[in-house]
């Protein structure tokens, strides 16, 4: 009977942790770039009672065995790496990649990361960086007066001299994206996990197109997380119950020695 409490309290910890991760993805409904998250979960170790397969008499053979699993423990949380909706903002350094990879950005100390937030901003240097300062690697001239991003990333400043080619904006991609780390602020690192990044120019060689005046808003779809979190959430009381029972059956032979 104590077996049932510890395995009943696995399942409460795993509906937990759906819970957690699902206030995350609503958190985030409305930011830019954001990839929803899902917990991947995994059975525990059984105790073997008995082998299938054993001898229950001379030449019979049991088709099957008798094994108690002992609960649920989460595996790994995977980002869902699904288009999210353009959303139209005709601001010209708001970009958006339709389709697969990401933007590279490199912080005032060389550190690289990377992000599908594509609400770039020119500091006072002329530099396209990011919100918080993580530089594109392209720069404007003095006297801009609007600029023009193809969607291949080709970077086209307008000034009052007439026009001029200042960069083409690179993209990546990783064999594993799920295996890069979330730094926060929607910006992604590499890891072993992930594998290598691969450079290659928007359009060509399966790399998607950038779209300016345009920004990827999440993949959060919210009815999809509402059914989500009142599945935890039942999941979450039938485990409970299961305690429950186990402690009323536990009092009821209890009961029986007075």
């Amino acid at each position: 009977m104590l077996r049932a409490f510890s395995t009943a309290a696995t399942g409460m910890t795993a509906q937990q942790m759906i819970v957690d991760i699902i206030a995350n993805n609503l958190a985030n409904i409305n930011t830019t770039g954001f990839k929803r998250s899902q917990v991947d979960f995994q059975d525990l170790m059984y105790l073997k009672l008995q082998e299938a397969g054993r001898e229950v008499a001379a030449g019979v053979v049991a088709p099957s065995g008798f094994e108690i699993g002992s609960g649920v423990r989460p595996g790994s949380t995977v980002k869902v790496y699904t288009q999210g909706d353009p959303e139209k903002t005709e601001r010209l350094l708001d970009l958006a990649i339709q389709g697969e990879g990401f933007f590279q950005v490199t912080s005032p100390g060389g550190d690289i990361r990377y992000t599908r937030d594509g609400s770039f901003q020119t500091d006072a240097s002329g530099n396209i960086v990011t919100s918080n300062g993580y530089g594109l690697g392209i720069s404007l001239p003095a006297g801009t007066r609007s600029i023009s991003i193809g969607p291949d990333g080709t970077v086209v400043a307008h000034t009052g001299s007439g026009d001029s080619s200042v960069g083409q904006i690179a993209l990546v991609r990783f064999l594993n994206p799920s295996g890069l780390s979330s730094e926060g602020g929607n910006l992604l690192a590499e890891t072993p996990a992930s594998g290598s990044p691969t450079t290659g120019t928007p359009g060509q060689d399966g790399f998607g197109t950038v779209l300016q005046g345009f920004l990827e808003r999440s993949n959060v779809q919210m009815v999809t997380e509402l059914v989500n979190l009142i599945k935890a959430q039942r999941a979450y009381e039938i485990n409970s119950r299961a305690i429950r029972a186990g402690d009323d059956m536990l009092t009821t032979a209890n009961q029986l020695v007075r």
